[in-house]
């Protein structure tokens, strides 16, 4: 079994699922008490956040290249960032290291062509809604039609993901108001949602929508475990 080098901290409520997801689908394919091998490597959020509102990318570039080399010389074998809007940089983290990287957006990508869906909805912080590299590579890579909120909507998801959600604030006030989006959405023709926020499937779950929800923090999870296994 190879090891799983995770970069966390954005928000560590998402990263503490991280560690969940991947350990329980290593024991759901090798039984037991098996367990992953991982290395975790999290950082202040709130100097994140802040960089992130500055638009100083470059520096959130520095500091994913320093956590990218403390995961491969403490003997990871491939790196997760466990986060959906931070991957903006992740050009920056396959530049430091010389271990693979797993990009979150292609793992969903994968997960959405084996479901043969062609048209989708992108739900995240705007950073994530509003800017290409997410988008572009489902386009570009797997073909498929990706549909954005309205801007009104847009402001309300990532204000709920930066007020509540990464602060472990689940209310059913904000629930209602992200099925209202999501209903929206279906409205557009989509077949799919994609919570591309690593904390909104801890708001809604697949329980809650009618059409496939894509939990890119447990696809991206099982996307390691494939590789950790050799799979």
């Amino acid at each position: 079994m190879k090891t799983i080098g995770l970069i966390g901290g954005m928000s560590w409520e998402s990263s503490k699922v991280y560690y969940e997801y991947t350990n329980t689908i290593i024991r759901e394919h090798l039984g037991g008490s098996h367990s992953a091998k991982s290395i975790m490597s999290s950082v202040n959020y709130a100097e994140i956040e802040k960089l992130t509102f500055d638009g100083n990318w470059d520096s959130i570039g520095d500091l994913m290249e320093d956590q990218a080399r403390k995961l491969e010389k403490a003997g990871a074998d491939m790196i997760l960032l466990c986060t959906n809007t931070i991957h903006l940089i992740s050009d920056r983290i396959t530049n430091a290291a010389n271990i693979p990287f797993l990009h979150i957006a292609d793992a969903t990508g994968e997960a959405i062509q084996a479901e043969g869906l062609k048209k989708v909805a992108l739900l995240g912080t705007k950073f994530t809604m509003e800017k290409d590299f997410y988008t572009q590579k489902l386009q570009t890579t797997y073909g498929l039609e990706v549909v954005i909120p309205n801007p009104e909507e847009r402001q309300t998801i990532h204000n709920i993901i930066y007020n509540e959600l990464v602060k472990g604030i689940f209310s059913e006030t904000s629930k209602t108001k992200y099925l209202e989006i999501i209903k929206n959405m279906e409205k557009l023709g989509v077949d799919g949602i994609i919570a591309g926020c690593t904390e909104i499937p801890l708001l809604v779950s697949q329980n809650d929508v009618d059409l496939p929800l894509f939990n890119t923090t447990k696809i991206h999870a099982t996307k390691a475990v494939h590789f950790a296994l050799g799979k």
